[in-house]
């Protein structure tokens, strides 16, 4: 399956709209299954778990042009989706280990493959292109790991109105670097 998503992710970053919708679609619940083993095994709420995958989902397209095509695809996803899971447990306060038994199984993938760093400091810098509203939504959302709900009571707004935000940011980021790239 990993195969499958990284052929997916290739042709997303191609530019196939399509394929891109199909990965994520594919993605959702391979990580949902994995945020409810992971919460459950730290003892917290499963209904925590969909504040993960969606954080995993935005990371994956915020930083899907650092993925290197040449590399496997289930490493990549496996390091995001563990970051944001960890993400969930240390806005909580607690400390906790993340286990990746579920997500390997799930992801199928090439154990020799480095993991690499994701690239914060270019989300930052893209991040700071963005205007007033948007650009504090996505660094409390995309940036700072907060929830919806969260980044909603930190900047006196509806959970509704961040993700309509955050939403027309990423249109307006995804627009801005296509037209760069070009």
């Amino acid at each position: 399956m990993s195969e499958e998503w990284a052929t997916l992710m290739r042709a997303a970053l191609a530019g196939d709209a399509a394929s891109y919708r199909r990965l994520l679609t594919a993605l959702t619940p391979a990580l949902r299954a994995f945020a409810r083993r992971t919460l459950a095994a730290a003892g917290r709420d499963a209904a925590e778990a969909e504040d993960v995958v969606q954080e995993t989902l935005l990371a994956l397209h915020l930083k899907r042009q650092t993925w290197d095509p040449a590399m496997p695809f289930g490493p990549w996803v496996r390091a995001i989706a563990r970051h944001k899971a960890m993400d969930v447990l240390r806005r909580s306060g607690r400390r906790g280990e993340v286990p990746l038994d579920g997500l390997e199984e799930l992801l199928a993938q090439d154990e020799t493959a480095a993991e690499g760093e994701l690239a914060t400091r270019d989300a930052e810098r893209i991040a700071a292109t963005l205007n007033g509203r948007e650009r504090e939504v996505v660094e409390a959302v995309c940036l700072s790991g907060a929830s919806t709900k969260e980044a909603g009571l930190r900047l006196a707004m509806s959970e509704g109105a961040v993700r309509v935000a955050l939403h027309r940011a990423l249109k307006r980021l995804a627009a801005a670097y296509g037209s760069a790239k070009g």
